[in-house]
Order: structure tokens, then C-alpha cells, then sequence
């Protein structure tokens, strides 16, 4: 899209919001020629701002440390009527009531809708790629897991995330349920590798009774319980050849067979599969089935090892730090946090928060983690 010289009269585009890293972002985005936007971190500041220049547009963050955000509207369109207020919903950041044309406010701003469609794009893509539910980390690899995330949740698609022990792949399995129109129904998982073979079957798509020795009652599997909501198969590289087949016919049809049963269940349920093992290898060895493998990896999800994202570390350190000194207070001094920069973390998120834990008991309620504190769990830099 060319670059359109802003007129001298022209007014432009206020942002309210109490985060500094969002309203960062809009103002990176949209501060070009095509409108000058200004920023004010809480609806009091807001009001000021609205007072003080000449604005079309207020941009507004609903979750305000100060003001009421439906009062500040009222008062903004009863003092400034000439200003367009669009809403950003305070869980999701998408428009609320995304507007449709022609917009007065914007149309002056603007000038023509091409002129904002920037504006418009910005808070899809802000969406998308907002973090998580459960989930730290602002580098490019995650926000791609986010953007992948919430397109596919809404679906009903089989999804397979992939990843290293201990990066957070129940998390991803959870974010897709909570974001999708299952998120009242169950959330079931069943891990494939825990579980012996033996009574994995039954595990999975329950038994009817006297179908074996102590079956003294029938019994639902897990497929059956998560009944219009979400199963979550972990480690399923691990399932045994011989009930490939029986998961394959569920994730076909939706059918399943009670062990011991001949007769034939229907079930809802949206599957998400994980693994940290390499399927490619297991199908070129016949431990994995390819038919199967084809119907789990309809959507893929890769998510990167900590190594991979090592500038999550220090915001990822934080988080956790938080949560497990939920108590008190507690901070990492800088050595402390270089030590744990420099540090591989084979054992990913999980092993991070393990360390600080550990590290908020050794520092014996100084308030303060530092590298003498770690060296019980890290390695050394080059290991």
C-alpha cells in the first residue's frame, strides 16, 4: 500500500491502555504517515490527552487501572462527540463490534477505509497472536505457536503437538479446548506411555461388565467421558501397535467398542495428540501406523524447545519465580539471571521452574536468588 502525506489539519488516533507492550506495538504499527498516533496509559491520562490534541480515533483497552471503562466511554462521547471509540475486548484483544463502514470518526481520520485497514489488520493479528491461556513467552517461535493456536481451536480439527519433554504441550492441548466452542464440556487427557498395554484398551474405550477378572460393573473409557468436549492422547507414539487400529476406526467414524462388548458406541469428541518422539522414525520402523499418523497430524504444531527461544528465559523466569515464592516476593539478582541465560535447559520450561523452586527454598527467605543458589541444579554453560 503507498505511503498517503497526512494533511496538516489532520487528526489522529489515540491509544488507552494500561500495557506499556501493547500500546508499544499499535504505536510502532500505526505511527507512519498515515496518521500520528499518541498513547495514554489509563483512562484518566486518556481523558488529558483527548483534551489537550485533536483525535477521531480512541483505541481503548478496556481492562483500565483507573477508570471504569464503560464510564469512560460515556464520558468521552458526552465531552469529545466528535471522537470514534472502538473497544478492544480485554481477554482476547479483538475489536469489539468490529466496525463497518463508513465510520465518521475513522473516515475523518483516515480519509478513505484503505487508509485504515492497518488499524483494523493490527488487532486480528494482535489476536492471534496474543499469548496463551497458562503460557509465557514473547519470542517469534511462540508467537507463531499462539497465531496456530487460535486459528485452528474454533475447528473441530485433529491436532498433533509435538515437542521436547517439559516444553508445556498439555498447555498448548488446553489453550486449543479453552479457546474453542468445547470449552464447557470436559477436558480429558490420558497419558499413552503411563499406563501398561494391558489396560490401556480399557482406559481408553472402557468394559463391559465380566469382560475380564474384577469387572464387576461396566465402566466408560476416557473416550466417552470427554462426550462432546476434548481428549487429550499424550505421548501417543507410545500406544501399542494393537490398539492403533481400534483409534484409528474412532478418529474415522466416531465409533467405539467397549472391551467385551459387541456392541458399537458414538461418540463427539475432539482429539489432540502429542509427542516428543520423531513419528517419521517410528513409521519407517512400523511401530507407528500410517494411516493413523495421517489422520492425528491433520494440523501440526511444533512446539520449540527453551533452547531454541533463549530470550523467553528472563520473562519466563519471572512468571514462574512468582508462582512457586507465592508468599513472598521474590527476585533473581543479575548474575543469577545470566547464569540461567547461559544454561542449555535440556529439561525445557519444566526443568526452569523446578530450578527456581528448588533456588526459593536454598535462598532461605532473603528475597533475593543468586548464582550460589542455582549451582545445585545447572550445569555449567558449556554441559
Amino acid at each position: 500500500m503507498a505511503t498517503v502525506p497526512v494533511p496538516q489539519s489532520y487528526s489522529g488516533v489515540l491509544v488507552a491502555s494500561a500495557d506499556a507492550v501493547l500500546r508499544e506495538r499499535i504505536v510502532s504499527t500505526l505511527n507512519t504517515n498515515r496518521w500520528p498516533v499518541l498513547s495514554a496509559n489509563g483512562g484518566a491520562d486518556a481523558l488529558g490527552k483527548l483534551e489537550a490534541s485533536e483525535c477521531d480515533v480512541l483505541l481503548l483497552d478496556r481492562r483500565l487501572p483507573d477508570l471504569n471503562a464503560d464510564e469512560l466511554v460515556a464520558t468521552v462521547r458526552a465531552q469529545f462527540p466528535g471522537v470514534e471509540v472502538l473497544e478492544l475486548d480485554a481477554r482476547t484483544g479483538k475489536l469489539i463490534d468490529e466496525p463497518r463502514w463508513p465510520i465518521p470518526g475513522l473516515m475523518r481520520a483516515a480519509r478513505t477505509p484503505e487508509m485504515v485497514a492497518p488499524l483494523i489488520e493490527f488487532t486480528r493479528s494482535e489476536r492471534l497472536s496474543e499469548s496463551l491461556p497458562g503460557m509465557v513467552g514473547e519470542s517469534a517461535a511462540m508467537h507463531k505457536v499462539y497465531r496456530l493456536v487460535r486459528l485452528v481451536a474454533p475447528r473441530t480439527t485433529t491436532v498433533l503437538v509435538t515437542g521436547p519433554t517439559g516444553s508445556g504441550k498439555e498447555l498448548i492441548a488446553r489453550a486449543v479446548h479453552e479457546l474453542s466452542p468445547r470449552k464447557m464440556r470436559p477436558f480429558v487427557a490420558i497419558n499413552c506411555a503411563a499406563i501398561p498395554e494391558a489396560l490401556l484398551e480399557s482406559e481408553l474405550f472402557g468394559y463391559s461388565r465380566g469382560a475380564f477378572t474384577g469387572a464387576v460393573q461396566s465402566r466408560v473409557g476416557k473416550i466417552q467421558a470427554a462426550q462432546g468436549g476434548t481428549l487429550f492422547l499424550d505421548e501417543i507414539g507410545e500406544m501399542p501397535l494393537g490398539l492403533q487400529s481400534k483409534l484409528l476406526r474412532f478418529l474415522e467414524n466416531g465409533e467405539l467398542q467397549r472391551l467385551g462388548s459387541n456392541e458399537r458406541d458414538c461418540a463427539d469428541v475432539r482429539v489432540v495428540a502429542a509427542t516428543n518422539a520423531n513419528l517419521q522414525s517410528q513409521l519407517r520402523t512400523k511401530q507407528l501406523r500410517e494411516d493413523l499418523y495421517f489422520r492425528l497430524s491433520v494440523f501440526p504444531i511444533d512446539l520449540p524447545p527453551l533452547a531454541a527461544r533463549k530470550g523467553d528465559v528472563e520473562i519466563l523466569a519471572r512468571h514462574l519465580l512468582s508462582e512457586v515464592s507465592s508468599d513472598k516476593p521474590m527476585r533473581l539478582s543479575v548474575p543469577a539471571l545470566d547464569m540461567l541465560k547461559t544454561y542449555s535447559w535440556p529439561g525445557n520450561v519444566r526443568e526452569l521452574m523446578h530450578v527456581l523452586e528448588r533456588a526459593a527454598i536454598l535462598s532461605d527467605g532473603t528475597g533475593v536468588i543468586e548464582p550460589e543458589h542455582l549451582q545445585y541444579s545447572l550445569l555449567p554453560a558449556s554441559a
